[in-house]
């Protein structure tokens, strides 16, 4: 069997590929529907079966009960209420379990089918990137069942930036399947060119993730719903409160109205580099598939950008919310995409 007639493979990478897109939009709803702290034990194994009976309900609801969230945000709820937040919980955590085992796919075929054996090290990386990421799943829920009935921020941020780490370890191994039809062809163009575009767009991947990491900040501070208008900050280009807090990086991190103003500059930064790079390759002598790539980066840039504008005018309603969480790793994997043909016109 060769390489390339392996459709198995290549199916369960692409499923992988969009569920693990679809974990961030449920994970999305379970943060603002807060669901996340609901169930208070980490079962990696039996935790696969939610409960059944009427008694075993009861149990799951004595132990929220204890809970800082039930005695200081949610006290008082029912049983019913208790199950919708529940299930929004379990479902997330199920997803989560449910890659795993679609990965076990692709890894039998390569060792039992000697299928794609160049590409283990990347699904080596993607088991401990999985399983680091359930860990910090449940480090960050952890940090929610104290004192303080609100995950923290720090831990928040690690695990969206985990979740790109392993959508983009799926994707570069997604795209190497196809990497006989992904070619950019070399004869006739400079492959110093190429190499420039290659480094700018390192930039860009750095740009992405740093306002990645912000916004997850911004999610965690609840700082969203504070100074909800665009392009000032309560009618001032840089919020008062910016640079209040000392030592000075607390500013940066913990401060929700500095926050969020770092979150924005990059936002625009993100958008004026896409767009900057987009100009530049116009005038290079770059293959036409190769061009679209870029286009399609502003374009999702672009597009990222308003959703963030209109989550933060109309005050973070929770569609909005999602879509702009997960149309960040769209604009991620459109960069990566971009990254997988120069590393092919570079060669």
């Amino acid at each position: 069997m060769t390489d390339y007639n392996t459709p198995l493979f290549k199916g369960s990478m692409i499923t992988l590929c969009f569920m693990i897109l679809g974990m961030v939009i449920i994970g999305g709803i379970t943060r603002l529907t807060g669901s996340g702290l609901s169930i208070v034990e980490w079962k990696p194994i039996t935790g696969i079966f939610p409960p059944l009976t009427l008694e075993d309900w009861l149990l799951e609801f004595s132990k929220y009960q204890q809970s800082p969230e039930f005695q200081k945000i949610n006290l008082g709820i029912t049983l019913a209420e208790f199950k919708s937040l529940f299930w929004m919980e379990y479902i997330h955590r199920l997803g989560g379990r449910l890659l795993g085992i679609l990965l076990l796919i692709p890894t039998f075929l390569m060792i039992f089918k000697r299928q794609h054996r160049s590409l283990w090290p990347f699904l080596v990386l993607l088991w401990l990137l999985g399983a680091a990421q359930g860990l910090m799943g449940w480090i960050m829920v952890k940090s929610g069942l104290i004192q303080d009935p609100h995950v923290s921020p720090y831990r928040l941020a690690a695990h969206l930036l985990l979740g790109f780490a392993v959508f983009g370890v799926a994707l570069w191994v997604t795209l190497n399947l196809y990497r006989t039809t992904l070619t950019v062809e070399r004869k006739g163009y400079s492959r110093k060119a190429l190499l420039s575009l290659k480094k700018l767009s390192y930039l860009l991947l750095i740009l992405v993730l740093l306002t990645a990491f912000w916004g997850a900040l911004v999610a965690g501070l609840k700082a969203g719903l504070l100074y909800n208008t665009f392009p000032l900050m309560g009618g001032h280009l840089i919020p008062p409160e910016f640079l209040s807090q000392t030592p000075w990086w607390k500013d940066l991190l913990e401060n929700p109205p500095g926050v969020q103003f770092i979150h924005r500059l990059l936002a625009l930064m993100t958008i004026l580099t896409s767009i900057g790079i987009w100009c530049y390759q116009r005038e290079l002598l770059i293959p036409k598939n190769l061009s679209h790539a870029f286009t399609t980066i502003m374009l999702s840039a672009f597009l990222q950008l308003s959703l963030g504008i209109f989550t933060l005018l109309l005050e973070v309603p929770l569609p909005l919310a999602v879509l702009h969480q997960g149309f960040a790793f769209v604009l991620f994997g459109s960069v990566m995409y971009t990254l997988f043909l120069l590393h092919q016109g570079t060669k």
